[in-house]
């Protein structure tokens, strides 16, 4: 174990500047580097990010995907100081600021910006503490002790350039820091910086190398998003792509589920039309009353005829009356989804 290497101190630096620090360090003489957001990435434990997107990003050949929550990060920034606190209070232990980047002692493209160092009450021993604020249903990612895995990477990575024991989370999502906070503990594991260190060292090794990473490890909601963003819109007139004989099982398999699919779509479109057809006498009986019940030997049928108000806006008039707002108004998205079609020889 060795002392870090302190870069520089990143008070008072603007975004653009502390990302060139974060990116090849404040000399830009680091010409690839690994940060502690990187590592879940890497490890394709993200639920944001693909390997294969920070790996574009990082060879300069895709720039950083805007923040489709910019307000939502900028207030998760604005509430570390109040995890901090809380944490301070439930835990008794010294909270302190710390803007320093840091570089591992021996593996010069790990570097680190931490969110708060800390004083352990019973020892004085230093940790890190990492401050994180959620929504509510990720809440139970944190119960009894628990963190996502994608943070705990994140943490050691950080016990590990820093050369420290300890580290914590404080996670808040609500305001009351009685039931809304949780401020599991970890200690610092080597065998697990092992692992670590071993897959950071072949993601440098495949930047150099010009070796992309593949999706194999990705969940397939995520790879399929980030592709069409390395990727963008299909092109027309690009020639047909001629796809290996080890893609087969792949191919039938979606022609195979899109015909299920497409099955099922006319089975409900069909149950239905069946569903109108025997609730027209039950309506007649209903006229304005939204309950009704009917009861047997076994059991309550409860029947509801619920008038629902639904606004929406109406295009065509919006067109028509007003056309300049109609144009401000669109909004354009792209998709891209694989279809599979089998055509006899």
């Amino acid at each position: 174990m060795a002392a870090p290497i302190i870069l520089c101190d990143c008070t008072g630096m603007d975004n653009d500047r502390w990302l060139e620090c974060r990116a090849h360090g404040p000399k830009g003489d680091i010409e690839y580097t690994v940060g502690g957001s990187d590592v879940a990435t890497i490890f394709g434990l993200s639920p944001w990010t693909t390997p294969l997107e920070l790996w574009m990003i990082k060879k300069g050949r895709m720039k950083p995907k805007t923040p489709p929550n910019p307000d939502q990060l900028a207030m998760g920034h604005m509430l570390e100081p109040i995890a901090a606190h809380f944490y301070a209070r439930r835990t008794g232990n010294l909270v302190s600021e710390d803007n320093h980047l840091y570089q591992h002692a021996h593996f010069p493209y790990a570097l680190a910006n931490i969110d708060r160092r800390y004083t352990r009450k019973e020892d004085g021993e230093p940790g890190i503490l990492e401050c994180k604020s959620l929504t509510y249903h990720k809440a139970e990612d944190w119960a009894d002790g628990a963190y996502p895995a994608y943070y705990e990477l994140q943490l050691r990575y950080y016990l590990a350039v820093l050369d420290i024991k300890y580290g914590a989370f404080s996670a808040l999502w609500g305001n009351n820091p009685d039931h809304d906070l949780a401020t599991p503990h970890l200690i610092r594991d080597t065998a697990k910086e092992d692992i670590i260190f071993e897959k950071l060292d072949r993601w440098i090794w495949s930047l150099r190398n010009d070796k992309p990473p593949t999706m194999a490890d990705v969940k397939p909601k995520l790879a399929i998003e980030s592709l069409a963003k390395i990727y963008g819109a299909s092109l027309k007139g690009l020639p047909t792509v001629e796809f290996p004989k080890k893609f087969e099982p792949h191919l039938r398999k979606i022609a195979e589920l899109q015909a299920k699919n497409t099955a099922l779509g006319k089975e409900i479109k069909k149950n239905e039309e069946d569903i109108e057809a025997h609730s027209v006498r039950v309506a007649e009986l209903m006229k304005q009353h939204e309950h009704g019940i009917l009861t047997t030997s076994t059991d309550r049928l409860l029947i509801d005829f619920v008038t629902k108000t639904t606004r929406r806006v109406n295009s065509d008039y919006l067109k028509k009356t007003y056309p300049a707002i109609y144009e401000e108004s669109l909004h354009t998205s792209e998709s891209r989804k694989v279809k599979v079609s089998i055509q006899p020889a």
